[in-house]
Formats: structure tokens, sequence, C-alpha cells
């Protein structure tokens, strides 16, 4: 922009001397012109209509804060869907022998509850519970007036059947599962697949025949029992141990922990079913 003048100011023999300061710099050559601070562009921003505002403020998914639009008072607070309570089997089994009721959490966070009437079988079912981070919730009550072999043979029995009513058709998860698990000089290896085919390959060399009132020849019976309803294939391996307790509960930590593996996502997997057959059945 360039300073001017009016041509009457100039002819003004009255002028200041201000009037002839000027008249000389406009004569110069080099005229300076004047310059202002810029000024950044603001982004173009789109108004709203004050209609679009009330569309918006009725539309419970509006992008808008309730602090920037005025709520309408008369319509109801939006719903959102819960949360998913993650895989869930549960199972109750009724004889003349005992009877069990069995809730499991595939997807909890290692809620133990069991009540059996068999003391070293409900710290076994906490082992599981604990360390594969499922949700396990048993009461069972039995003939244990006479031993405790019906009672440990139906709870597992029945926790074969939620494990395979959790699993639903399989889509997605790891399958297989494998874990040593150590307890002093204990060593025990598991190694399973979620196959639909039951099968028990069992190898532990327990010294005593009893922990406490526990028959130790039951922890056989107990995975036999539940690969059958479950349809697991389950391996088990003592690879070192000489303490019977130390044995079976490495046992229980380790198909815990192989068990977690195998009902856990695959992110790769995409939902899909693993196997190359395209399905996984219990028969």
């Amino acid at each position: 922009m360039e300073l001017s003048i009016p041509s009457r100011l100039l002819n003004n023999s009255s002028s200041s001397s201000s009037t002839a300061a000027a008249t000389a710099l406009l004569k110069n050559k080099h005229r300076l012109p004047l310059r202002f601070p810029s000024i950044p562009r603001l982004p173009f921003q789109r108004s709203l209509s004050p209609f679009t505002l009330k569309q918006m403020n009725n539309n419970s998914r509006s992008p808008l804060s309730s602090s920037s639009v005025p709520q309408n008072n008369g319509s109801p607070p939006p719903t959102f869907p819960s949360a998913d309570p993650g895989r869930i089997g549960e199972v109750e089994r009724v004889t003349k022998e005992t009877n069990v009721w069995v809730k499991i959490n595939l997807d909890g966070t290692g809620v133990a509850n069991s009540s059996t009437s068999v003391p070293f079988l409900d710290h076994m079912l906490d082992q599981l519970a604990s360390h594969g981070l499922f949700d396990v919730h048993v009461k069972a009550t039995g003939d244990i007036h006479i031993d405790d072999h019906h009672t440990n043979e139906d709870v597992a029995l029945a926790l074969g059947t939620a494990l395979l009513q959790a699993l639903g058709d399989r889509k997605g998860i790891n399958r297989f599962g494998d874990f040593s698990a150590p307890l002093d000089e204990a060593l025990i290896h598991v190694s399973l697949d979620l196959s639909g085919r039951p099968h028990l390959s069992y190898d532990l060399n327990i010294p005593s025949a009893r922990i406490g009132t526990y028959d130790t020849q039951l922890v056989e019976h107990f995975f036999q029992s539940l690969v059958n309803t479950s349809g697991i294939t389950l391996h088990i391996r003592q690879l070192a141990g000489k303490n019977s307790h130390h044995i079976i509960e490495a046992t229980f930590k380790a198909f815990a922990r192989a068990l977690r593996q195998a009902t856990e996502y695959d992110p790769r997997r995409l939902g899909t079913i693993p196997s190359s057959k395209g399905v996984l059945s219990r028969s």
C-alpha cells in the first residue's frame, strides 16, 4: 500500500511543514510501502443451523457433548449393550449317588468357589481356577460315607460337560496347549488338544496311596472322566517328583495353564475354526 495525498493539499501555500515533508516523500523515487503484520488464516468451519443443532441433540449418537448443546429432558437416556459376559458353561448332574452343580467361565479372572465335601479335590479345583484364570464354581454332595469315588467322578463329568458348553463351536481359539509346571522337586508336563476326540494318556508315579483321605488313584479317574465328556485329547507326563502332593498339584497347575493356552483366542485366525476340516466336534 502506498501513501497518497490530495493535490489540493499540495497546492496550498499555507501548508504546514508536515505537508511539505509529505510532498517530498511522494517525489522521492523510492517510495516506502506501509507494512501490516500478517494474520494467520483460520480453517474453514461450517456453521450449524438451529434446525441441525436440534436434530443432533435428539440423536443419542450425536458427536456433540452435552455441554455444547442443550439436552432434551423429555427423551430417555441412551442405552448401550452390556459387556460380553464371557464363554460360560453350566451343568447340573443329579444321580442316586451325587448331586453336582458346576459353572465355569473361560474368560474369567480366576475366581474359585468349590465345595465338594472332598477337601483335597477342592484344593485342586482352586488350582484350575487360579492358574487357568477361569471362574470355577462347584457345589457337590455325594455318598462320601462310602468313599470319594462317585463324587470325584461326577464332578469331573460335570466339569467336562460345562467345558464343552463354554467352548461352543471353538471358532478362533488356539486349540492346542502345552505347559510344564514345576513344584519344588516335581515337574509335570501336560499337552492337550481341544479336538473333540476324548483321549487320556496318563503317566504319573505317585508314591502315596492317600493324601489325607483322598485316594490318589482318583487323580487318573478324574482326568479320564473329564476328557470323556469334554472331548479333550490329554497327555500327562511326570518328568520328576517324589512328593505325592507336589506331583498331583503340579499336574493340575500344568493342566490349567495348558487349557488356558488352548481356549484363548488367536487374533490371526480371525474367528475361523482351527481345523483343516472346518469343524471341531465332540463326535
